[in-house]
């Protein structure tokens, strides 16, 4: 064989693995369909594949079920850089006995936002997930503010989460202020990082954003209380600064009042934000196939 058509030979060649690569990558994605967890078993077989050296079977991804005419762009399950986060889960919220349960109870109720909670604290202990609970106190000094908006306001005339000091715990057990006590077992663990106290809404006033960044942190499964106001402020606030946010939407809830559903209004913005709503039992799945159980 001359030299000209060993080079056409060999170019020819070069074609043909770019063309069957390019073939396999987009039948493979045409095979990501609606399922809330989405698992693409790994196919790559050198050792120079990410997914194949770490001994990885699937790459899972969640995912937005129902098709509402929105990109649905799903969120990777990476172990290494994946954590829960939940907004007060807290008694004033959650216990019947709470100061804001005549207006949350309903939603809390229908969508089973108690046991909701539990299945995502409880998977959390189960496969070592890192969860973030960021909890919403006021101090003494919080109600010395020289301005409120309307529920600041109605939160610090019912005395919701209220505590008698930033040292003390003086009163603190079982008041609204404190966990329900279905969710103390898991908080306690291990795995479990308790931030400082938000102050209104969102995360901009307490630790979590430096406590995920400082743990390598990147994409965040969000559930908590209630919908519209702190877990929704979350949200927000996660995604301006960068990382990716799946809602567990049934593990959340909000008031009803006059002014609206506070659950419906939420709902829509999660699924104008984040990167996937998911029913809890959707994310529950996916997190158990994305941490391998660690050997006893």
């Amino acid at each position: 064989m001359n030299k000209s058509k060993l080079i056409a030979s060999c170019v020819l060649g070069c074609l043909g693995l770019v063309i069957g690569g390019a073939m396999f990558v987009s039948g493979s994605a045409r095979n990501v369909g609606a399922s809330p967890v989405v698992s693409a078993t790994a196919r790559a077989t050198t050792p120079a594949d990410p997914v194949a050296a770490s001994g990885m079977a699937e790459v899972v991804m969640l995912t937005t079920a129902e098709d509402l005419g929105l990109p649905r762009i799903g969120m990777i399950l990476d172990p290494e850089r994946t954590a829960i986060v939940i907004t007060d889960p807290q008694n004033d919220f959650l216990s019947p006995d709470g100061v804001a349960w005549g207006v949350v109870g309903e939603s809390v109720t229908e969508n089973k936002t108690v046991e909701n909670l539990e299945k995502l604290f409880a998977v959390g202990k189960e496969r070592n997930i890192p969860v973030f609970v960021s909890p919403h106190y006021y101090f003494p000094h919080d109600h010395k503010w020289r301005f409120e908006g309307a529920l600041e306001t109605l939160m610090h005339k019912i005395h919701m989460f209220d505590r008698k000091g930033e040292l003390s715990v003086a009163g603190f057990e079982g008041s609204g202020a404190d966990w329900l006590e279905r969710y103390k077992p898991y908080i306690m663990g291990d795995n479990v990082i308790v931030t400082s106290p938000h102050k209104v809404y969102g995360p901009e006033t307490n630790d979590l954003v430096l406590q995920l960044r400082k743990r390598g942190i990147e994409k965040v499964v969000l559930a908590g209380m209630s919908a519209n106001l702190c877990t929704e402020s979350h949200m927000r606030e996660l995604v301006e600064q960068g990382f990716q946010v799946t809602v567990a939407m049934d593990a959340t809830a909000g008031a009803k009042t006059p002014a609206g559903d506070g659950y419906k209004v939420a709902l829509a913005n999660f699924h104008y934000i984040a990167s996937a709503v998911v029913s809890t039992d959707a994310a529950v799945a996916g997190l158990k196939k994305a941490f391998v159980k660690e050997a006893e």
